[in-house]
């Protein structure tokens, strides 16, 4: 308890604090954009119960994450090389998890493209509770590894990630519901977040193979097209309101 008091009287340390919280909220995106996708498609009276689990998972894996983290700083350690390319338990976590998502969403933008009606009336096409939540914790796995090790790297302080990660996890609770009804209610946000996680895919991978890619980089594209989008929404529906008032201004002049 001492040791806490003495953490939260050092400007340093709340600083971190902010830091991480902005850090954790901000790589937490990625997994929301994907808990929404993937819930949206499950029965109505699932969905709310899926979410609250997933996020759940996910702060369960990180503070699980956290209690390890001398191991965790080990997964960053080469484990094997290919013609001169070093890679650790990180790296291939990484890897795999960005092919997952290439697959995920690859998949989930072709039957938006072409679906089958016949998959879809027969219920064939549906996505099973426990295999939504199976695929939900699989991306909360790479995205739990991936924030720790980011976390380790800012501040030494257990303690303080632990209460950056509870915060983030809280905002994403609060966030997944009206982001997941926003989704559902604008297909073409959807494209457009299958179009991110394929991004976030690519970056996982190639952030696996050595290459770094900087994140700020990644979410000034993320909010630069979710911006352009706004703007097709508002013209969009700026045009449904001007034909809708049309007939009324013709009966006037009548």
């Amino acid at each position: 308890m001492t040791d806490l008091i003495q953490l939260a009287s050092q400007p340093a340390v709340w600083a971190a604090l902010a830091t991480l919280v902005v850090m954790e909220v901000v790589l937490g995106v990625d997994n929301l954009i994907f808990i929404s996708i993937l819930t949206n498609k499950l029965p109505a009276e699932q969905q709310t119960r899926a979410r609250r689990i997933g996020i759940g998972l996910a702060l369960v894996l990180r503070l699980g994450l956290l209690g390890t983290v001398a191991f965790i700083v080990h997964l960053t350690e080469p484990v094997f090389s290919v013609f001169g390319q070093d890679f650790s338990w990180r790296d291939l976590i990484l890897i795999g998890g960005g092919l997952f998502l290439l697959w995920k969403a690859t998949k989930e933008i072709h039957h938006s493209v072409d679906p089958d009606p016949e998959t879809q009336e027969s219920g064939g096409g549906g996505l099973g509770f426990g295999a939504a939540i199976g695929q939900i914790l699989l991306l909360d796995l790479v995205f739990s590894i991936d924030s720790i090790i980011t976390a380790v790297g800012m501040t030494e302080h257990v303690p303080v990630m632990m209460v950056a990660v509870i915060i983030a996890v809280a905002v994403m609770l609060i966030a997944a519901e009206p982001l997941s009804a926003f989704i559902a209610r604008n297909p073409t946000v959807v494209m457009l977040a299958l179009g991110f996680l394929i991004m976030i895919g690519m970056v996982l991978i190639a952030e696996g193979f050595g290459a770094h890619v900087p994140k700020g980089y990644i979410y000034t594209a993320m909010a630069f097209s979710a911006g352009v989008e706004g703007l097709n929404m508002l013209a969009r529906r700026r045009r449904r309101g001007s034909k809708g008032a049309a007939p009324t201004g013709q009966v006037e002049r009548a």
